[in-house]
């Protein structure tokens, strides 16, 4: 690691050596950073999402990918997003997404904060980028960007437990019921509330 630090690495460069460690890094103006890992919960949505994708786009043109494929931001930056979609062609040896179309990201407590702004910021700047999805596990909430025809980012923020992640370039829509399958959210604390949790198709009783 410190080798590789010691200077720049180019993109290329970084794919081709990241494939090599044994913990996974993403890379950072040039420098490989270690990625941290991530709870039960926040790998259940990503189960979740994955499943869903590959359901309804079987094995056509697009195909769902997981954190293992590389989205290239720049030559000296590269990231690994929770899931996305890759419209491009398919290579089995290739490291990243010909041309991603749609890119998620679950938000933990350690990277919320920089996945709403900086890492948000850099997948706006990839051209084949269609829609950036935020899944927040704390709540049943996402934040949901989509490339307008004269390529500015419209935001939508999802709240409503019947809401569904609308992607039309794709031909789907995610059901907050499919997107959080097996996950209870507790309301969060006021002064008098009698409100009963919100649980997901699977959860279990508490």
């Amino acid at each position: 690691m410190s080798e590789a630090a010691a200077r720049k690495m180019t993109a290329d460069e970084f794919l081709v050596w990241n494939e090599g460690q044994e913990c996974r890094y993403e890379l950072i103006d040039g420098v490989p950073v270690a990625m941290t890992g991530a709870r039960r919960r926040h790998d259940r949505v990503v189960v979740n999402i994955l499943a869903a994708l590959s359901a309804h786009l079987g094995v056509g043109q697009c195909h769902p990918f997981s954190s293992d494929t590389a989205v290239r931001i720049s030559n000296y930056q590269v990231r690994y997003p929770d899931a996305g979609v890759d419209c491009g062609t398919f290579q089995d040896d290739k490291l990243e997404a010909d041309e991603p179309r749609l890119v998620v990201e679950v938000l933990s407590e350690t990277t919320r904060a920089f996945d709403l702004l900086q890492k948000l910021e850099e997948y706006k700047s990839v051209p084949s980028l269609r829609d950036i999805v935020l899944v927040d596990t704390d709540e049943p909430k996402v934040f949901h960007w989509t490339r307008q025809p004269d390529a500015a980012w419209e935001r939508r923020i999802l709240e409503d437990t019947e809401a569904a992640v609308e992607l039309p370039e794709l031909g789907f829509a995610l059901p907050f019921r499919v997107l959080y399958a097996g996950l209870t959210f507790h309301q969060k604390p006021r002064l008098v509330s009698d409100r009963p949790p919100i649980r997901f198709p699977g959860a279990n009783p508490e």
